[in-house]
């Protein structure tokens, strides 16, 4: 609205237009491009609102140019502005061809300054952080983080050693939800298996390492334990991978489309089936069938007068 296609953002927003709009329908009408004519601080917000009639203002470049347009108070520095945006930049790891964008749009006229060109030049967040007289701030910070790295790789390691229990069976495999039909996966496949051969039903202990939040599932069948040794994304997903290996260690299927019969499928086919022909035939799957041989019996003991 605030502008026409054959337009760019260097020039003035239709005021007038978006009027008309907000007056003409009983939508909420969101103006925008006001920052390169009307919105230069906080209060320019509220003028921009009124002059368009709009429900509500939408901002984006006078944002990007000082985040500080939202403080009621008045605009921070611009020199503030940019290194309270590199601090959070570094602690949150950003990559510094977004930073060095970001910076770039707030300095603007400024970039042909020296202090410009030595940004424009920078290849990476420290050398950002050169330019802005933060190189102190980036080494503490960055020897803080590593402290912490080494702290969670020794805690990632002693995760690693519980796992590395020599009685564990281990196989490389994942669990793909693709090469499987809807609704059967490897561990109903396991289950299956443990109540066919009288075994108590699998246990699964699984375990998140603290460096990347991913997870590793040891299953115990009979006694014997497995597990993948590759971590995944979900508790779920690991202990589907612990089902795998514990199934083609024992080489029992495990439900996969390219296995030549799924007799998981055929047996909810035949429940269906079951539950259709009931339905069709008037019986309640609900009623005990113990209730069914009483009024059977009873029917049978009845004196029915021939004919």
């Amino acid at each position: 609205l605030e502008r026409k296609k054959e337009e760019r953002p260097q020039h003035p927003v239709h005021c007038d237009v978006i009027k008309a709009i907000s007056e003409a329908v009983s939508i909420p009408v969101i103006a925008n491009g006001g920052s390169h004519d009307f919105i230069k601080e906080y209060a320019d917000i509220e003028t921009f609102q009124k002059a368009t009639a709009a429900s509500s203002v939408m901002i984006a470049r006078a944002a990007m140019w000082n985040p500080s347009i939202f403080r009621k108070e008045g605009l921070f520095p611009l020199k503030e502005v940019m290194q309270s945006y590199i601090k959070y930049a570094v602690r949150y790891d950003n990559h510094y061809t977004n930073t060095k964008y970001c910076l770039c749009q707030m300095l603007r006229e400024q970039l042909e300054t020296t202090q410009g060109k030595k940004l424009h030049a920078a290849q990476s967040t420290q050398e950002i952080c050169e330019v802005f007289e933060m190189a102190d701030f980036y080494e503490e910070t960055t020897a803080i983080f590593e402290a912490k790295k080494t702290s969670l790789e020794t805690e990632t390691q002693d995760e690693d050693d519980q796992m590395e229990d020599p009685d564990v069976i281990k196989m490389a495999v994942r669990f793909d939800k693709r090469e499987y039909p809807p609704q059967i996966t490897p561990k109903m496949y396991l289950l299956e298996w443990c109540r066919k051969e009288k075994h108590p039903q699998p246990v699964y202990e699984t375990v998140q390492r603290p460096l990347d939040r991913l997870f590793c599932s040891v299953v115990t069948v009979a006694e014997q334990k497995y597990r993948s040794t590759l971590w995944d994304k979900s508790k779920k997903l690991a202990e589907q991978a612990a089902a795998i290996v514990c199934l083609r260690t024992l080489g029992v299927r495990e439900g996969k489309l390219c296995e030549e019969e799924n007799h998981l499928i055929n047996k909810r086919k035949r429940e269906d089936q079951e539950r259709l022909y009931n339905r069709d035939h008037g019986e309640d799957l609900a009623e005990p069938s113990h209730k069914k041989a009483n009024f059977i019996e009873e029917t049978s003991d009845m004196n029915v007068p021939r004919m």
